[in-house]
């Protein structure tokens, strides 16, 4: 690949992975995405991302042309992987030959898969957000031209592009978390507000209807609420509709001025 339009391609992947206060956000879409572009940017046949919680997978995403095997390699990593290996220790597994860790009998069920979808060589990095880990990028390489093994610098450089995208990744998905907390936050001090403004407005036609003050007029709406076990908010609402037995309201107001006299 030419070396400016690398740096487009990187470029433009770290600006889609940290794009995430959108509304219809979809955590298992936009991690997919950032697999694909790891195999464009990255020595890789496919690539795969496990966001993990307390020790569990919870969403497996796949990039590449073939997602089902990713898939499966990375639900097989449940008996060990590289992607819990990196989750448990918070750094970086280092590139591994599928051979040499079948050999060695490291990850059995995870290397007997990876052998029988031909993947040579396998890499994680850390889904990371300062001290927080939130899962994996796990990226497949097929073999090399000649059988050669990557050279030390090289990998150091893979490694490290593949660290950020990950940091991107898991920037992405922190942004998004916040920003639909802060959305959820928001809808509720509305509502808080917009309830408040329903209860005075009840209260204010209460008291210009009964010629009585505006505090009687929101023990009656209190009272009434709770002897029908509604919201106050309903209840007003109730009242600026013109929807609720006044003549009960008064009495529910008289009934608790007794019961606060008893």
């Amino acid at each position: 690949m030419h070396q400016s339009t690398r740096e487009i391609r990187l470029a433009e992947a770290l600006v889609e992975s940290a794009d995430t206060l959108v509304e219809g956000f979809e955590a298992a879409h936009h991690l997919s995405r950032v697999a694909d572009h790891c195999v464009r940017l990255l020595p890789a046949r496919a690539a795969g991302i496990m966001l993990i919680d307390d020790g569990r997978a919870v969403s497996l995403a796949a990039g590449g042309a073939d997602r089902e095997a990713v898939l499966e390699l990375l639900g097989v990593q449940h008996g060990g992987g590289p992607c819990l290996d990196c989750y448990g220790s918070g750094r970086a597994v280092p590139p591994v030959s599928i051979g040499a860790a079948g050999a060695a009998a490291r990850w059995p069920e995870f290397t007997e898969r990876a052998l029988a979808h031909d993947i040579a060589t396998t890499y994680a990095v850390p889904l990371r957000r300062q001290d927080r880990v939130l899962g994996a990028l796990n990226v497949f390489g097929a073999a090399r031209p000649g059988g050669s093994p990557p050279s030390p610098p090289e990998d150091a450089t893979t490694l490290r592009l593949a660290q950020l995208i990950a940091d991107c990744a898991a920037l992405g998905l922190e942004n998004n978390s916040a920003y639909v907390q802060c959305r959820t936050l928001a809808g509720q001090l509305q509502q808080a507000l917009s309830s408040r403004v329903r209860i005075e407005q009840a209260k204010g036609m209460l008291a210009e209807r009964w010629d009585t003050a505006a505090d009687d007029a929101f023990v009656a709406l209190r009272q009434y609420a709770r002897r029908h076990q509604l919201s106050l908010d309903r209840v007003a609402r109730a009242v600026i509709d013109r929807v609720v037995d006044d003549a009960e309201l008064r009495r529910a107001a008289g009934r608790g001025d007794d019961e606060g006299r008893t």
